[in-house]
């Protein structure tokens, strides 16, 4: 089976930090699935971007996919009520 490498960007990255440990915990696992499928069931894609979200728990992990290279890039990690405030 295909594996897709995840990539973070850097913002994405800084956001972890902020995250309680028993929450980032579940997040990273959730993110480390997307590796064997990408679009798993209950993601969502972003109607204006090409971008899509995932849900765990209370927060949203927005990210994009290139099929073409086989990698994802985590975009942002955030609450689910903040998350879209700053989209890049």
């Amino acid at each position: 089976m295909v594996r897709y490498r995840i990539e973070f960007k850097k913002s994405a990255y800084r956001e972890l930090k902020s995250i309680p440990k028993k929450d980032l915990k579940r997040i990273l696992s959730k993110i480390e699935s997307l590796s064997e499928d990408p679009r798993p069931d209950g993601c969502k894609k972003l109607s204006a971007l090409e971008r899509y979200r995932i849900r765990q728990g209370n927060y949203q992990i927005l990210y994009s996919i290139e099929d073409d290279i086989l990698t994802i890039h985590i975009v942002k990690i955030g609450h689910r009520k903040k998350v879209y405030g700053s989209l890049e």
